[in-house]
């Protein structure tokens, strides 16, 4: 294959698939090839290479990633492939066998040789310090996702992620301070904390003491979360395991400390499902930990994740997940139908679900899901909310309150929007609400 000439064309493409974790590599990856003095641009056919940052987590993820790097090959020739599907090497040379490189997730240096390898270009004559080098963000403005960890200790039987991933690896407390404060600076309003598994943070250091400005603090969630409090902006945690220490970190959003928004991914309820998903738990002990929580901090946004259609899942042991949600009464729920994986150990379970059945449930578990997300919405009629704008259109301005998330969960659609701006925290009283999101009217200048 030809060689071209590093001096007439340097310029890069990379596409993100996957999750927020994936996302935040992907920002890291451009950072270090903005760093070395190539070009980032948007589109396919205006790259010398192209980098498909892939996902692998589930059947449809890898799909989506393979279909992926056949529309960049048809558009571009010289096609990388990174990322979580990358340690499936030999499936996707099968499908595409003249790529310039496959390698897994975060190899970020195998990425850079990839691409110096295809412009002949000795790294050490233009390597730059990327740790100096301002993040590349791939969202708004005023929002960016904090990657505090890598990788996973569960061993979930219908998940791969510590094969993919490898198991948790801690970022240095003072490490994860500094690209908070650096976000900070450069105008971030709300941090999005993120891992496979966000409160075992410092588990793997022994939860060490470090230094941050020449201050000890401990590597775990709480002190972590305290820190980031005194940047003032926003701060929401993600993919948090029901730990006992939870209960901690719900004190500090009744404190106000951070936002009062709890994202804990509870798969199930029933007893015998949880055990084959080696997962802990059971419905009488979650709901205490749920009136628990709402005791410490009485506006707390809970938001879940369920699994319908897990091998042998009875009709009863759906049943109890519905009545537990009619009395959970969250804020926030997502559904999955159980997806067999290559490499999980579920797969090996007796009595796999048909496709129609897995369909139903979720129909009935999101339906139900609906009425209490409806109602919930309805009874907040007439308060006044703080309010992040992530855009304006001509008919409105439309936000998250502390209670919403980017991409996953619902929007405040704001009228009297003159003089807003994306990034703008505005109190909003709220006029009407729908299933999912809340209409209002803002009623002061933004902070």
């Amino acid at each position: 294959m030809p060689q071209k000439n590093l001096k007439n064309i340097k310029k890069i493409n990379l596409v993100s698939l996957g999750c927020a974790k994936n996302l935040v590599d992907s920002e890291q990856l451009l950072t270090r090839l903005r760093a070395e003095g190539y070009e980032i641009v948007s589109a396919y056919d205006q790259a010398d290479v192209v980098i498909i940052n892939t996902c692998g987590f589930i059947n449809d993820a890898i799909d989506e990633s393979l279909d992926t790097i056949g529309e960049a090959l048809e558009k571009n020739n010289h096609v990388i492939v990174t990322g979580c599907l990358g340690t499936k090497r030999d499936l996707i040379l099968k499908h595409y066998p003249h790529l310039l490189a496959v390698t897994g997730p975060q190899a970020f240096d195998a990425v850079l040789k990839a691409v110096n390898c295809f412009f002949k270009k000795d790294p050490a004559l233009t390597a730059l310090n990327h740790h100096k080098n301002e993040r590349i963000k791939l969202t708004p403005k005023h929002y960016a996702y904090l990657k505090i960890a890598e990788g996973c200790d569960h061993l979930c039987s219908y998940c791969i992620i510590p094969q993919l991933r490898g198991k948790l690896v801690s970022k240095p407390i003072g490490q994860v301070l500094d690209e908070a404060k650096q976000l900070a600076d450069y105008g971030v309003k709300e941090l999005l904390v993120i891992a496979q598994d966000t409160g075992a943070y410092g588990a793997n250091l022994n939860h060490r003491t470090d230094f941050w400005n020449g201050c000890p603090i401990k590597t775990d969630l709480y002190s972590l979360s305290n820190q980031l409090a005194k940047l003032d902006i926003w701060i929401r945690l993600h993919y948090l395991y029901p730990y006992p220490h939870i209960n901690q970190i719900v004190e500090l959003m009744a404190e106000q400390k951070i936002l009062p928004y709890l994202d804990v991914p509870l798969q199930h309820v029933n007893r015998r499902l949880l055990k084959l998903m080696r997962r802990p738990g059971n419905n009488t002990n979650t709901l205490k930990q749920i009136e628990n929580w709402r005791t410490i901090c009485p506006g707390l946004t809970i938001r879940s994740t369920f699994i319908v259609g897990f091998p042998g899942e009875t009709e009863q042991e759906f049943e109890e997940l519905l009545n537990f949600l009619k009395t959970a009464n969250l804020d926030r729920v997502g559904c999955f139908k159980y997806s067999p994986v290559e490499g999980a150990a579920a797969n090996k379970l007796p009595q796999p679900i048909s496709e129609e059945l897995k369909q139903e449930r979720f129909d009935r578990l999101m339906q139900l899901q609906a009425t209490i997300s409806e109602q919930k919405l309805k009874n907040k009629i007439g308060q006044t909310l703080p309010v992040i704008i992530d855009q304006i259109t001509e008919e409105y301005a439309v936000g998250r309150s502390q209670g919403d998330a980017p991409e996953i969960d619902g929007l405040v659609y704001i009228q009297n929007a003159k003089n807003l701006k994306s990034g703008d925290i505005v109190d909003v009283t709220i006029t009407n609400s729908d299933i999912y999101d809340l209409f209002g009217a803002s009623i002061k200048k933004p902070l």
